[in-house]
């Protein structure tokens, strides 16, 4: 017998067939005019192979304790019942607490594992232990360590950059010129963290081109802007060169708007010395720009004229801030955009991230959105995000972040809930060495992800499919319920009840709980948030009943309108309470990485240096198309992108050509950090000498006792590095990397990644 319900994801709304206790068919919500395809995993996820069936512990930490281990990916796994899993656990919590405190508990969770504001794990196991008495934390994200650090303190916010970003709308009204920096990937905004209702970035873009809008697109790949575009295939890796020619062309022939410089900003002459050669004797002209980035120099000058004369949004996407340096690209489009003047205008000034998600550009809420208290945590210790490998490695070692000389705690305890590592971070072979050295690894995980492998106690967690919850978005105007599709499969439960049952056994079980059930719990995050509205809505079960509530939000936004108007009384949240273009704060710290203004740095790995000669293709590890980071990677949309059971690699026809490559066939890509096997696309869209291999390819090593095996999937993050942006905001640098590809010749071996480990006899 089959049921029909409807239920929110990060990529969508839709309505579920379900079946024989696993979702059979899903239907986008009626009012998503462009469904995102990831929709087409869901389909039989809740009993895929890949799923954890019983707690299990690896063979050797059950028999030796807590410890090092360099068998962490290659052990076997013993099943155990709850019982003995939450008796295991709340052991080893009581043991690191007592013996190094909460300081070596990293709470390393990251993802986006649901769109629910209840089951949201990262929320679950943070809020749990901070009941313990904290943990050691992460700071920003993967997708935005550099912008997290360097906007704040150049035009005093993060976030608003995108829920308060210029809407489609207004784009569409009044933006005459588009320059897209990274392009504008519809792929995408197929994904919204909290959950997203409707796409309408790509209707916004067919009507802003049938109104005659330009766009130019700065990308090596095509495909970054879909429709009509004037498509500049950049080196990667240089558009900070190729705005600086722009630059330089604003500011001798100008047309730089001084008032607005003098008014808004703080800091132009410094940069302008450097953009003018002032100081370092090398003009940013558009020959100098087109030399570094291979584009055409009298084309960057008649194109920065035609910005000056139009209404002009410059945007940035968000990959260009994940590679080495990466905090120089959003910094150096803002300043372009102040030189035009045309910031805080309707339809012009400057975006960050669109086509990076599908937040920026809608219009947001008016209220805030039910959430779990996660608590305080007394504990100061944090990492940036993506140094989680040197952490590990280098315990009590010293390193810069954002102006303050700090330490890496010595982590005896991991902690993961809701993420995967094994997509997000770089350099895997460094990552598996850094996580043979904690004493003990926990992974909560609905699937035998890599992260999973690598534990040493793995907690089997429901789906969102299998738990009611509720969620909505910042920026989409529906807060959705999210009834059980279907009961828990196997043994696996809700994160928060395997914390309740370890909050109780250490003496924290009133606290975590507050005494309410899940249940209880989400009617009493609906009443808490109703009493803070300014708007009437229906009771909570009138809600559920309902099956969603929609909300009001705010139309009309242009970005920093209210600073262009009166940039007095809405001073920015920078020193000068301006748009900072030189900062005197970043200049003060003395960093070789990154000085007070934008400027151009060159990267180690890239086309355009010396270790080119040996790997002479440039790798761009993007998003995919067909799934979130690696979510679902097993599912049916996600497997009709493989090639030969593997991950796509494109290339250029010549590039191709030049290796005896065609359609199909599968490669050997590798350079000094590591090898991955990809199957082979022959693409006209990208640049010659760029390759791309999109994350999120389930690692799976040829030999898993070899922390430098070979992963015969193609995860690119055998070949990126983990190196951070700079001692800024040592972001992620996880987007570039050179590489070389070859014919992978004999027999290719097989893909295991969702194959579950064998659990051994007790």
């Amino acid at each position: 017998m089959s049921t029909a319900r409807s239920s929110l994801t990060h990529w969508g709304a839709f309505t579920a067939t379900v079946a024989d206790g696993d979702i059979a068919a899903v239907r986008p919500w009626g009012e998503d005019t462009d469904p995102a395809p990831a929709l087409g995993n869901l389909p039989g996820s809740v009993r895929h192979v890949s799923r954890v069936t019983t707690p299990a512990v690896r063979r050797g930490w059950l028999r030796d304790g807590p410890g090092p281990s360099s068998r962490r990916g290659a052990d076997e796994f013993v099943a155990v019942s709850w019982d003995e899993l939450v008796e295991l656990l709340s052991g080893e919590l009581r043991r690191v607490i007592g013996v190094h405190g909460n300081e070596a508990i990293f709470g390393g969770s990251y993802g986006w594992s649901s769109a629910g504001r209840f089951h949201h794990a990262q929320s679950q196991v943070h809020r749990f232990l901070n009941c313990l008495g904290g943990y050691t934390f992460s700071r920003h994200s993967y997708s935005l360590g550099a912008t997290g650090v360097i906007m704040p303190r150049v035009v005093g916010t993060h976030d608003d950059l995108f829920k308060r970003s210029t809407q489609w709308d207004v784009i569409v009204e009044h933006t005459g010129l588009m320059v897209c920096f990274g392009g504008v990937a519809l792929k995408n905004t197929g994904v919204n963290h909290g959950g997203t209702t409707a796409h309408p970035a790509r209707e916004a873009l067919d009507r802003y081109a049938r109104k005659g809008g330009r766009v130019v697109s700065v990308s090596p790949l095509r495909d970054d802007f879909t429709g009509a575009c004037d498509w500049w295939p950049v080196r990667p890796g240089t558009d900070v060169a190729v705005m600086l020619g722009l630059a330089y062309v604003l500011a001798t022939e100008g047309l730089a708007d001084e008032a607005f410089l003098e008014s808004h900003c703080t800091g132009y002459r410094r940069f302008e010395r450097y953009l003018l050669g002032l100081d370092d004797g090398v003009p940013k002209t558009p020959r100098w720009a087109a030399e570094i980035c291979g584009l055409d120099a009298d084309q960057l000058v008649e194109l920065a004229r035609q910005m000056a004369a139009e209404r002009t949004l410059v945007t940035v996407s968000w990959s260009l801030q994940r590679t080495r340096f990466g905090e120089q690209a959003p910094w150096m489009g803002l300043t372009l955009a102040a030189m035009l003047g045309q910031i805080g205008l309707p339809g012009g000034g400057f975006g960050h991230g669109y086509g990076s998600m599908n937040e920026p550009g809608l219009t947001p809420l008016r209220c805030g959105l039910p959430r779990l208290p996660q608590g305080v945590n007394p504990v100061r210790s944090f990492i940036p995000v993506a140094a989680v490998s040197d952490m590990l490695l280098h315990p009590g070692e010293p390193f810069d972040y954002n102006g303050a000389r700090l330490t890496y705690p010595d982590i005896r305890l991991v902690y993961w809930a809701g993420g995967n590592p094994f997509h997000h971070h770089q350099n895997l072979p460094r990552l598996r060495r850094a996580l043979h050295r904690p004493d003990t690894v926990v992974v909560h995980d609905p699937y035998w992800t890599a992260m999973a492998r690598h534990a040493d106690i793995v907690v089997p967690s429901t789906t969102f499919a299998e738990r009611d919850d509720l969620s909505g978005s910042r920026n989409d105007p529906v807060l959705m319920a999210m009834p059980k599709l279907t009961e828990p499969y196997a043994h696996s439960r809700d994160d928060y009840d395997t914390f309740a049952a370890l909050a109780s056994a250490l003496g924290v079980g009133a606290e975590f709980t507050e005494g309410r059930t899940s249940a209880q719990w989400l009617r009493h995050m609906y009443q808490t948030w109703s009493r803070t509205l300014d708007f009437e809505v229906p009771t909570f079960d009138e809600f559920w009943a309902h099956g969603h509530l929609r909300l009001p939000t705010e139309p009309g936004l242009t970005l920093l309108s209210e600073f262009r108007s009166n940039p007095h009384r809405h001073r920015l949240a920078t020193p000068s309470g301006r748009i900072e273009i030189f900062s005197a704060d970043i200049d003060g710290f003395g960093y070789d990485d990154c000085a007070g203004h934008p400027r151009w740095f060159e990267p180690a790995e890239w086309l355009g240096g010396e270790l080119a000669q040996r790997y002479p293709l440039h790798l761009l590890a993007n998003q995919p198309v067909t799934r979130l980071h690696s979510q679902l990677d097993g599912g049916a949309a996600s497997q009709r992108s493989k090639v030969a059971g593997r991950e796509p690699i494109r290339m250029s026809p010549g590039d191709a050509r030049a290796r005896g490559l065609t359609d199909g066939d599968v490669v050997r890509v590798f350079n000094d950090r590591g090898a991955c096997l990809a199957g082979v696309v022959v693409d006209e869209a990208l640049r010659p000498q760029v390759v791309q291999l999109a994350t999120g390819a389930w690692y799976d090593p040829l030999d898993p006792s070899d922390p430098d095996s070979l992963c015969v999937h193609g995860n690119p993050n055998m070949l990126t590095d983990d190196l951070g942006t700079s001692s800024l905001a040592r972001g992620c640098t996880g987007a570039h990397a050179l590489v070389q590809v070859e014919k992978f010749t004999g027999e290719a071996p097989p893909v295991r990644a969702y194959e579950r480990p064998v659990l051994a006899a007790r």
